[in-house]
């Protein structure tokens, strides 16, 4: 018997799947491993605790696991995949393949086939194929600079805009809400005061930077009670997403072809509004757009991708 190991490792948490040829045996979740954001002790913790807790659900050994497939935020960079590839030999002896998280979304929504695989987790990237095979990608070169739409950027733009509508003289609920989520405990939370906005830069703007991925749980619940800002942040983080997958669609289809999506992450799984303005922007930029309802889980095409090149190498 056989079995194989997939593994989706992005920023806020790892899954790791254990199957053998046709069924999954056991799945195990632990703490991110992004190499890049997290360092690599982190990471390893992450990865090995994964492995072993999976494989100790499924009943089989590490040893046992002829083959490794695992889609990593940040594997698209070789010294990147290298360094991951190492971390995860150390307790899995078989072959393993490292490939970019997107890789592995974009096999368990189209199997190899064409489309585009929108991904909006901690971070976002846009990454597509065409009936040719050639790809490509939008976005994901870090939170710094991009990822717009994903977890990390709607949690930054609400404080952005937060702060834009105090400076308005307006009352947002979500100063007192993300306070409390970074615990900065010194806000008068009867009233938007200037100390209190103080607290919040200052928490913002942190050395190091503070998680702002933690806030779009936060965004959520206060878009849900009616907050405008935290609406409007949702609204056009779906619209962010949108130019991506737009982006990528216009480089590898002519335009009169119909385009397929496929979304997965956090961020399109618990938020409505950026789903609906996700799709809205779609078809305003692309002629013909279909859109998979069933969300993609990306750690099934890792398992898939390790079955199949086992398979190609027998």
């Amino acid at each position: 018997m056989a079995y194989y190991v997939g593994i989706d490792g992005g920023g806020s948490k790892t899954t790791c799947v254990v199957g053998d040829e046709g069924s999954t045996l056991a799945t195990a979740t632990t703490s991110g491993s992004n190499l890049v954001r997290l360092g690599g002790d982190r990471a390893r913790a992450a990865l090995h605790d994964a492995v072993r807790q999976a494989c100790t659900a499924a009943g089989v050994t590490p040893q046992q696991v002829s083959r490794c497939c695992a889609g990593l935020a940040g594997a698209a960079r070789p010294e990147i995949a290298a360094v991951a590839r190492s971390i995860l030999a150390e307790v899995l002896p078989g072959e393993i393949q490292i490939a970019g998280d997107m890789e592995i979304a974009h096999y368990a929504a189209f199997a190899g086939e064409a489309g585009v695989m929108v991904i909006a987790g901690t971070g976002s990237i846009a990454y597509g194929v065409n009936r040719a095979g050639q790809n490509a990608r939008a976005g994901g070169w870090g939170a710094a600079v991009s990822d717009e739409g994903s977890g990390h950027w709607v949690g930054k733009m609400a404080v952005a805009q937060l702060l834009r509508a105090h400076d308005r003289g307006a009352r947002t609920a979500m100063l007192e809400a993300i306070s409390l989520a970074w615990n900065v405990t010194s806000v008068n939370v009867s009233s938007v005061n200037v100390s209190g906005v103080d607290e919040l830069v200052r928490a913002a703007n942190a050395t190091p930077a503070p998680d702002f991925s933690v806030l779009f749980p936060v965004v959520l619940r206060a878009a849900e009670a009616g907050d405008e800002v935290a609406a409007q942040v949702l609204q056009q983080a779906g619209e962010e997403l949108a130019e991506l997958g737009a982006m990528v669609a216009q480089r590898l289809f002519d335009g009169t072809e119909s385009v397929v999506f496929a979304t997965a992450g956090g961020v399109f799984r618990e938020s409505q509004r950026v789903r609906s303005a996700f799709g809205d922007g779609l078809r305003a930029r692309h002629k013909r757009v279909e859109i998979k309802a069933a969300m993609v889980d990306p750690v099934q095409g890792a398992l898939a991708m390790a079955r199949r090149e086992q398979s190609g190498n027998e």
